[in-house]
């Protein structure tokens, strides 16, 4: 049994156009491309890890390469698309730019490309990681982009494309794929779960999702992990206690004594969190997505919002969170942990209760402004 195990993010990896999730933007481009016939000879797939992107080359790859392919809808069981799946299918060649810097490979790939297709309609080269070729890979690659014989297309995939150089970039239709959101990452789980018969609850589920980043990889490796931990039934206060996390109230309890500026309600909270073995450097981020939420709410309600307990203007919200973002450093590379966190705090608190300089002087001035109208018209009476 154990020489079949999958973990679940290869087990659950997206095989057709329908399965990935929260790239919709991409998927429809795609899918336009293979059924009008206008597909071009090298897409670039930039993006957060764990967003999809080379599982989308893959797929892409079967849509092009599927038996009376290009077709969009094609059949998973088809075996020219099993044969990619699996890594077995000889026109498709994926190639790793973060290992031996692909140097080696792309050189094969430029004495080989001139062949004919030997199972396929097209060779398709995925390099995944392309920005971690070497400035020779690159060179090697570049002639054959430039003027690529009609059956080969090139699919690279990114998570820094600013290192990859800009005549490359220039050669390639760039889809730029997104954080997936937090909703769609518990939906995704909460199907995953089902199928396993895995018992998850909804504050469990936001926990992973919340700690992913928008990556599904890694909410999918987190709920394996959990389910090595915990078997069948997997609570919220599980995930908190094997990832460090703290629970959304308790966030939320901490961003209401900031707003309020209770400095011993923030000790507290901060000693509670730190005696109970806690992550303050993820503490810190899930802060600061509480006071942005807050600070967003301000904006639509016209400048103010009391969602904090506490009613604060966009002005002392800016100026809260940038005191949060301003302690990141610290927090994350000071000795002090714990001491660094707080002072984060106390000064976050601080700078939100301080008035802006240029808005203070304004108010002086209508002021000044206001007195000798009103000095004119008790004259006046007199």
């Amino acid at each position: 049994m154990s020489g079949t195990y999958q973990v679940i993010a290869r087990k659950w990896r997206p095989q057709t156009f329908d399965d990935v999730v929260g790239q919709d933007h991409v998927v429809r481009t795609l899918r336009n491309a293979i059924s009008r016939g206008r597909i071009a000879h090298a897409y670039l797939f930039v993006g957060p890890r764990g967003t999809g992107k080379t599982s989308t080359a893959r797929i892409f790859a079967k849509a092009l390469n599927c038996t009376g392919g290009p077709k969009a809808d094609f059949d998973v069981n088809d075996p020219a698309c099993l044969a990619i799946a699996n890594g077995s299918h000889l026109d498709v060649i994926e190639i790793d730019g973060a290992s031996n810097n692909g140097v080696d490979q792309v050189r094969d790939l430029r004495d080989t490309v001139q062949y004919a297709p030997a199972q396929g309609k097209f060779k398709i080269y995925i390099i995944d990681e392309v920005h971690m070729l070497s400035a020779a890979a690159f060179n090697a690659l570049l002639k054959t982009l430039e003027e690529p014989p009609s059956h080969v297309k090139f699919v690279f995939a990114t998570t820094d494309p600013q290192k990859v150089l800009p005549t490359i970039i220039s050669r390639c239709q760039r889809f730029d794929l997104k954080p997936i959101p937090p909703e769609l990452i518990v939906e995704r789980l909460q199907k995953i779960a089902d199928s396993e018969k895995i018992k998850i609850t909804p504050a469990a589920l936001a926990s992973i999702a919340r700690m992913a980043d928008g990556g599904m990889r890694d909410a999918q490796s987190v709920l394996d992990q959990m389910i090595s931990f915990c078997g069948g039934e997997i609570t919220e206060p599980d995930v908190l206690d094997v990832y460090g996390l703290v629970s959304a109230e308790k966030i939320a309890e901490l961003a209401a004594a900031l707003a309020a500026g209770d400095d011993r309600r923030i000790v507290a909270i901060v000693d509670d969190c730190d005696s109970n073995g806690r992550d303050l450097v993820r503490l810190l981020s899930d802060l600061q997505a509480q006071v942005r939420t807050v600070l967003l709410d301000a904006i639509a309600q016209g400048g103010r919002s009391a969602a904090l307990g506490e009613p604060m203007t966009t002005e002392q919200l800016t100026r809260l969170l940038d005191g949060l973002r301003e302690g990141e450093g610290a927090v994350k590379l000071g000795l002090a942990e714990k001491i660094n966190f707080e002072v984060t705090l106390l000064k976050a608190v601080d700078a939100s209760r301080a008035r802006a300089i240029d808005s203070l002087i304004k108010e002086l001035a209508a002021l000044a402004d206001e007195a000798p109208a009103a000095a004119d018209g008790e004259k006046k009476k007199d």
